[in-house]
């Protein structure tokens, strides 16, 4: 097996196209990042790299080995990580969330399940969409969307529902003293949910030909600055607004609501039963049912 120290300088080169590059990287001479190539192309018996210009190009082979040992280097580290976690606290649990639910919603919370189990330690990396959760090593994910992640138990978290909010300078310019004046206001869209203000205005019984218009964004924590920011008006899930709600920066222009078509799902690899994982997902449903009711 080639070891450690060849597979990282490979994926190194590979990453940066660059053997320069790579040597900069891990304070090696260019000619020990070649040596070390070399040596594992000899493993493999087939080239690694072709040279463009001053460029090191992947082959096909070399592309596909690069793939695999990114992830395989990048889960040798977790588990360095999670034995270091484990070894002080009892047990790591490696949690793939999404950004703005782990920041706005769960992360304020996990003092009150660190308190309750002091001897679970808890990383977090973000993934947006479903990957192998064998292969990356982790044990659970929080996941938005369908109930269709294969090779994954999962379980259902919550439904989403969002809620109407604009800043209250913005209510003031506008003129917004009822739902009425939405249809002609700037309206703040979320990429992932683009047609959800017209979900909205058939739930509340408008007519509207400018349901999506407006400005964009890829990440509700956008969405929510550029309503506190008086940019429009934003459909925003109240789970992401607990703070702005509660110190005013938001207002609610109408107790309507509207429930998206997707829900968030806690998925565990098929299969595998984990009871500390069992406890975080535990703690999580009942602080969701908790905050719902």
């Amino acid at each position: 097996m080639p070891s450690h120290s060849v597979l990282r300088s490979f994926e190194c080169a590979a990453r940066h196209g660059s053997f320069t590059l790579a040597a900069e990287e891990l304070d090696l001479t260019q000619s020990a990042i070649s040596r070390q190539v070399k040596d594992l192309e000899d493993v493999i018996g087939a080239s690694l790299f072709r040279r463009v210009g001053r460029r090191v190009v992947l082959t096909k082979a070399g592309q596909q080995l690069a793939d695999d040992v990114a992830v395989d280097l990048e889960n040798l580290q977790q588990t360095i990580m999670r034995a270091i976690s484990a070894g002080k606290q009892g047990t790591a649990i490696r949690v793939a969330v999404l950004p703005g639910f782990a920041s706005r919603w769960l992360i304020p919370r996990l003092p009150e399940f660190t308190e309750l189990h002091p001897d679970i330690e808890l990383s977090f990396s973000t993934r947006l969409e479903p990957f192998d959760m064998t292969r990356e090593r982790f044990d659970l994910a929080v996941h938005f969307g369908n109930e269709n992640w294969p090779d994954t138990d999962m379980r259902l978290l919550s439904s989403e529902t969002m809620v109407a909010v604009a800043a209250p300078s913005f209510i003031d310019v506008h003129s917004i003293s009822s739902l009425d004046r939405l249809v002609s206001v700037p309206l703040l869209h979320m990429e992932t949910r683009p047609t959800v203000w017209s979900q909205y205005f058939e739930e509340v019984g408008l007519q509207h030909d400018t349901a999506l218009s407006g400005k964009y964004f890829d990440q509700f924590s956008m969405v929510i600055a550029a309503a506190v920011a008086a940019l429009g008006a934003a459909l925003v899930p109240t789970y992401l607004i607990e703070g702005e709600l509660s110190s005013g920066r938001l207002v609610p222009l109408s107790s309507a609501t509207v429930t998206t078509r997707n829900s968030y799902y806690l998925v565990t690899p098929s299969n595998r039963r984990n009871p500390e994982v069992d406890l975080l997902s535990n703690w999580m449903v009942q602080a969701i049912n908790e905050q719902i009711l």
